[in-house]
């Protein structure tokens, strides 16, 4: 499971025309779900993302994670970060999970993560075409892979 985690002024995301998710203060996650995560996967991520100190404390430093700001979180579902990219020049997304197993992971992740938070988890469609809009704070962007622990 691969996120990009990105600290938001604010972040939104629309589908077609409707207005579909809003955030301010907080972060915009991208996820993707590749075929051999699993829960155990959506579980360490969400409890690194809860636990990550971004956030500037009194003194300017980054020492505050997501609770201790109040902050908001939008995930977005991004089969794109599993692109396989080594040959030719037209991206493989063979190790991107089918829907049937990455939306039970995708909506599990939003939960545990919104637990671990105790805030709810902003999200956009899953497999929809989006529209994206953030502004980066910082910027502070991150990136966490479960298959890279150590």
């Amino acid at each position: 499971m691969r996120a990009v985690i990105q600290r938001v002024s604010t972040a939104s995301v629309t589908i077609h025309t409707d207005f579909t998710s809003a955030i301010g203060h907080g972060f915009l996650i991208l996820l993707g779900i590749e075929t051999e995560d699993t829960k155990e996967d959506a579980d360490w991520l969400s409890g690194k993302i809860a636990l990550l100190r971004v956030f500037a404390d009194e003194n300017g430093l980054m020492n505050k994670d997501i609770r201790e700001v109040s902050g908001d979180i939008l995930v977005v579902s991004q089969f794109t970060l599993h692109a396989a990219y080594k040959k030719g020049n037209r991206p493989s997304f063979i190790k991107a999970a089918r829907p049937e197993q990455a939306i039970p992971l995708y909506e599990y992740f939003n939960s545990a993560l919104s637990d671990k938070t105790g805030k709810p988890v902003a999200t956009g469609v899953f497999g929809a075409d989006m529209k994206v809009a953030l502004v980066n704070d910082g910027p502070v962007t991150i990136i966490m892979d479960s298959r890279n622990r150590e």
